[in-house]
């Protein structure tokens, strides 16, 4: 079975993630480029069930467009977002593309907000 560690920018925390992702997203909304400081985000989905913690996070809350908050997980140290929890989703894990140790074979599978995406980005999906 297929093991992906992801961690933050000074590795006192990570996840583990096991088996293949429920979907690769790339998002376009306002609040993932805030959090990134990019022009889109990019979400790996895992059952939660599948994922373990290595080291302690510091959390912030906000509410999504679902109405329902979403849990986000980052590093006490560096600060690096590394996943997060939407409660519209229970039991999913949601990790940080950039985040990940080895991306290959993770690509997106779909794009959403396509709304705020910027003119000059160009995302293929299947």
């Amino acid at each position: 079975m297929t093991k992906r560690k992801a961690m933050c920018s000074c590795g006192a925390l990570a996840i583990v993630a096991q088996g293949e992702p429920g979907k690769i997203s790339v998002c376009h909304c306002l609040e993932c480029q805030r959090r990134t400081g990019s022009a889109f985000g990019i979400a790996v989905f895992f059952a939660t069930e599948a994922t373990d913690i290595i080291g302690s996070s510091a959390l912030f809350s906000r509410t999504g467009d679902s109405g329902q908050p979403i849990e986000f997980h980052f590093c006490r140290a560096c600060g690096s977002t590394v996943f997060w929890r939407p409660a519209f989703r229970p039991g999913v894990t949601a990790i940080a593309f950039g985040c990940f140790e080895d991306k290959e074979g993770l690509e997106p599978t779909q794009s959403v907000y396509d709304a705020y995406r910027h003119s000059w980005v160009t995302v293929q999906t299947p």
